[in-house]
């Protein structure tokens, strides 16, 4: 059911791109533009051809209705920092209509096993503090907060 995207994906991947994108705009109309998506047609062509930055979905039988966007990413060791390799995670979206299923949970569960084969010492993501269901949802796999961004609003 979890697989490496193709470019016979795109279409799902952009239906998925633009209804995260969309909680992303209602929740930080600031920031984020209504009607976009993260990534161009052109750009999703060049990630899934991308083996440092693999994208898998949820395929069942046909229909996808999961992906994830990871990048293996290396941080040289520095004076006070240790070398690390780990996967990060772009992107997790589930269709709403499929959310509830557990498909959510095999995607992150994957990509961890994923993680593990090729070396990596962690994962990690991004997630917006107003996505209160995303935060419960990673919370719920384990995931604790490395680092946070702090904002103040000018004006």
């Amino acid at each position: 059911m979890i697989r490496r995207a193709t470019e016979a994906d795109i279409d799902a991947l952009n239906e998925l791109l633009f209804e995260v994108h969309a909680v992303h705009a209602e929740g930080r109309p600031d920031i984020f533009k209504p009607g976009a998506k993260k990534f161009t047609t052109e750009e999703l062509r060049e990630i899934i051809t991308d083996d440092s930055k693999p994208v898998f979905v949820y395929d069942d039988g046909g229909r996808v209705l999961g992906h994830v966007f990871c990048e293996i990413r290396s941080m040289r060791e520095t004076g006070n920092t240790y070398a690390r390799r780990f996967l990060f995670i772009h992107d997790l979206c589930v269709l709403g209509s499929a959310r509830g299923r557990g498909i959510g949970t095999a995607l992150y569960r994957y990509v961890c096993e994923y993680a593990k084969c090729c070396g990596c010492n962690s994962v990690e993501l991004n997630v917006w503090a107003f996505n209160e269901s995303a935060v419960a949802f990673y919370k719920s796999l384990g995931l604790k907060p490395l680092s946070m961004i702090m904002e103040e609003k000018m004006g």
